[in-house]
């Protein structure tokens, strides 16, 4: 191999600079690479949460298995501190949804969640999943039963399953919000306030009003409560 095709491989070869370009735009995640240096991970949750089916191409989706790494990361790498969740998300794959929920809730290191536009169906879990959470004041929260698609055996324990599913979204949202249970399964039953569904749809201060939701507050706010968190826990350390 002479120099001159050693060069033209070099120069093939992608930056730092450039797997970190790669990176925001495959995942919507900040990389501590040369042009951005955190202590901080931040991961966005948008569109549908896909899981163990893949939805067509024309969806924006947040690929679970794409988010759990991250997590992972989170937790395993000493350069970081905290993680900052933001949410704009339809909802989606239930399993992915309380998947993610779960893995968040577990993390050792300080989390604060933000919720942008909407924070819908299994991203209600999400949101609250974290150590404290903010809305932002014209994002909404849709409250719904569990439902499913396609092809259904009209059985009884069909129905069983989607009420033990239930259970799971509701006791998730209890044991990591100050919303009481009876008030969420009330709100998640409504018949008059979604003209073409079953539900209830939450401004920002009403989120916070029943307790789902910490604060009302943007992105400012978030990052100052995430910096206080692991201040705190850097002391206590």
């Amino acid at each position: 191999m002479n120099k001159d095709t050693e060069k033209k491989e070099e120069k093939s070869l992608p930056s730092e600079e450039d797997k970190s370009k790669d990176i925001i735009t495959e995942l919507g995640i900040l990389t501590t690479g040369t042009d951005f240096e955190s202590d901080v991970q931040y991961i966005d949750i948008i569109g549908n949460i896909e899981g163990h089916m893949v939805l067509p191409a024309e969806n924006k989706t947040t690929k679970y298995e794409h988010v759990i790494p991250q997590l992972v990361a989170v937790e395993e790498n000493p350069k970081l501190k905290g993680l900052l969740v933001i949410l704009n998300t339809v909802g989606g794959d239930v399993e992915a949804g309380l998947a993610l929920a779960e893995m968040i809730s577990t993390l050792s290191k300080p989390t604060v969640s933000l919720v942008l536009g909407g924070g819908h169906s299994i991203g209600i879990p999400l949101a609250t999943s974290t150590d404290y959470s903010f809305i932002a004041q014209t994002a909404t929260m849709t409250l719904h039963p569990i439902r499913t698609n396609g092809l259904v055996i009209t059985a009884e324990t069909t129905f069983d399953y989607l009420r033990k599913t239930q259970e799971r979204v509701v006791d998730f949202i209890e044991r990591h919000s100050k919303a009481d249970r009876k008030t969420v399964i009330s709100l998640m039953n409504r018949t008059d306030n979604m003209p073409n569904d079953v539900g209830t749809i939450l401004f920002g201060h009403e989120a916070v009003e029943i307790g789902i939701i910490d604060e009302v507050g943007g992105l400012s706010q978030a990052l100052k409560k995430l910096r206080q968190e692991i201040e705190k826990n850097q002391k206590n350390d």
